[in-house]
């Protein structure tokens, strides 16, 4: 099951929206958001908050690429989210998300029983490439009790 798969299965919001993962690997994710109009805003683009589910989803999906042989000891969760908002979204759109630290650093960390904190970016693009938002998301590996 690949970590898009799992998303999907584990979590309405993204069948909600029908994101498409397109990539999930530990070195990117890339998800995209189908253009319809229930997800419109009032000037006819995707909505905001479709879009921050999209990034955030991005981030989620690397994550789980990435750390989803830890998931026995840890459970990986956002800390905070941070979006900005660049150009004017119109039709599909796609996010594509990179790990902010090398995994390997993050699983020293738990290793020491430490829980550690790591950041993943994210880019959302319209069709022709222009970027129109970013999103810095920090996770943490919560050690299990």
């Amino acid at each position: 099951m690949t970590a898009g798969d799992m998303l999907a299965a584990t979590v309405p919001m993204v069948r909600t929206l029908d994101l498409e993962f397109l990539e999930t690997t530990a070195d990117r994710a890339v998800v995209r958001l189908p253009d319809r109009a229930d997800y419109h805003n009032h000037i006819g683009g995707p909505h905001a908050g479709a879009m921050f589910t999209l990034a955030e989803s991005a981030s989620g999906a690397i994550v789980i690429a990435a750390f989803g042989d830890q998931l026995s000891r840890a459970v990986p969760l956002a800390v905070s989210a941070e979006i900005g908002y660049k150009k004017l979204a119109m039709g599909e759109v796609t996010a594509t998300a990179v790990l902010g630290r090398p995994a390997a650093d993050v699983v020293a960390e738990l290793d020491a029983g430490e829980r550690p904190e790591f950041p993943v970016t994210v880019e959302i693009r319209r069709g022709d490439g222009a970027v129109t938002g970013e999103m810095t998301v920090v996770w943490t590996l919560r050690p299990n009790s």
